[in-house]
């Protein structure tokens, strides 16, 4: 006997987020007895960890992207909308989009990433934009390209200088990696380009307020990513705050670097989409949730990935760890495999026309004793060619060993065996020639200077 239930009697999910928790969530729930609602801004699933390639010309935003509905278009229990979620009612259970359809849920699942903080001087935006979506890293490459060509026509070295320099505010791994790329675009790719200035007199500095780099690495693993960013051309300034930034460049407790070209990696924080949830946050905008994922007094609404605040057990004692898990691609991927085992657990143990919340509730559930686990696989940061730092189960791994680990784990997560394949070509291209082929510039907003 078939036990597949109809379409019509098939609980509800709605996926608010198509990055990596998200994604992951709903494909766990291919051939399952759901209906799924997938609604994000965007029509494309995003690799976030690869975005600083794009903006330093190493890949094109095709390379780490793929349409949603392409990635779904065999799921047929799936169905795609592309827009803005603008409230959550949780009593009612209805999502409403900026089109002004509303959409009932019978589970929730609010993935939806984060935004930049620039710790309450949103004005800085304008000058220092961060790396979060393809649109900030195509942004920033044509800021950078655009930078050189301004270079070329100027011949007073003072006026110069200013597009020249290059400043990364924040020494976690996303700062880390776009320092080194930075670097390797002045000392390698364009050496021999210009002809009325040498690309290689750029000065990049990576700005950290506090006293080193990579703070959640082992001391000895982050002052080896500090000297290989020296040995790379990068001046790293810790124990330095930002106190202005400004068209002329950027202002320290320190100094004044005259700069056209400051990218922003120093905070995150959530949209304020998660007040609508009306649930305790924390500093940063996250929702604190229970060890299933679910929000207080509301078991079938789950927030995951960038939006949680989740603190993990790590022993029998039922300990929590001093801070949540970090915002990272392994905490999103995990996350997202979590909860549709979870939700396929749910529906197999339901009756179709029972109560829903009652079932949910109930001390005799089964997955009410089931709690997110965190397997943490490790930290890997580049720093560039053949540069790299990894701590993984204890083990330090540095050089060339982790830069090719970093290499196959980045592919190894990319969706599309497609893009698969084009980046490991891109990458293979690039270590043997210092080339970097997506150095096209498209804006016609930067013909002269200013």
């Amino acid at each position: 006997m078939n036990n597949t239930k109809s379409i019509v009697n098939r609980k509800h999910i709605v996926v608010i987020g198509g990055g990596l928790a998200g994604l992951k969530l709903i494909q766990r729930l291919l051939n399952s007895n759901y209906n799924i609602t997938l609604i994000d801004s965007n029509n494309h699933h995003l690799f976030q960890p690869l975005l600083y390639q794009v903006a330093t010309a190493a890949l094109s935003p095709s390379e780490i992207a793929i349409p949603l509905r392409m990635i779904l278009r065999d799921q047929d229990n799936v169905k795609v909308i592309m827009g803005t979620v603008t409230n959550i009612d949780k009593e009612k259970q209805i999502v409403s989009i900026q089109s002004g359809e509303i959409i009932k849920f019978d589970f929730l699942a609010v993935a939806i990433g984060s935004e930049q903080s620039y710790f309450g001087n949103n004005h800085w935006a304008e000058f220092a934009p961060g790396l979060k979506s393809l649109r900030d890293a195509v942004n920033i490459r044509e800021k950078i390209l655009t930078s050189y060509e301004k270079a070329e026509l100027i011949t007073d070295k003072n006026i110069r200088e200013k597009y020249l320099n290059f400043v990364i505010v924040g020494g976690g791994p996303t700062g880390v990696e776009m320092a080194g790329a930075v670097a390797e675009i002045a000392n390698k790719t364009l050496t021999k380009d210009f002809r009325r200035f040498h690309t290689d007199n750029s000065k990049i500095y990576l700005i950290q307020k506090i006293d080193r780099i990579l703070y959640d690495y082992p001391e000895d693993l982050s002052f080896k990513a500090q000297l290989d960013l020296k040995n790379l051309g990068v001046e790293v300034l810790v124990n330095t705050s930002v106190v202005e930034i400004n068209a002329e460049g950027v202002k320290t407790d320190k100094e004044f670097i005259p700069c056209t070209n400051i990218i922003w990696a120093a905070g995150n924080v959530v949209s304020p989409l998660l007040k609508c949830l009306n649930t305790p946050l924390d500093n940063i905008g996250r929702v604190i949730v229970k060890n299933d994922l679910s929000i207080e007094g509301h078991p079938n609404i789950f927030v995951l990935g960038d939006a949680a605040h989740f603190i993990d057990i790590k022993n029998d004692k039922n300990t929590p760890s001093l801070a949540a898990l970090p915002s990272t691609a392994t905490v999103a991927i995990q996350q997202g495999d979590y909860l549709g085992k979870l939700l396929k657990l749910i529906d197999s143990n339901s009756d179709s026309n029972s109560n829903l919340s009652a079932d949910l509730n109930s001390q005799s559930h089964p997955y009410v004793r089931m709690s997110f686990k965190y397997w943490d696989k490790g930290k890997i940061a580049t720093i560039g060619r053949s540069k790299a730092v990894a701590y993984i189960s204890g083990i330090k791994l540095t050089g060339m060993p982790a830069w090719l680990l970093w290499v196959v784990v980045h592919v190894w997560f990319l969706i599309s065996f497609h893009n698969k394949i084009i980046v490991i070509i891109e990458w293979i291209w690039a270590y043997f020639t210092y080339e970097r082929t997506s150095r096209i510039i498209l804006s016609s907003n930067n013909k002269t200077v200013s």
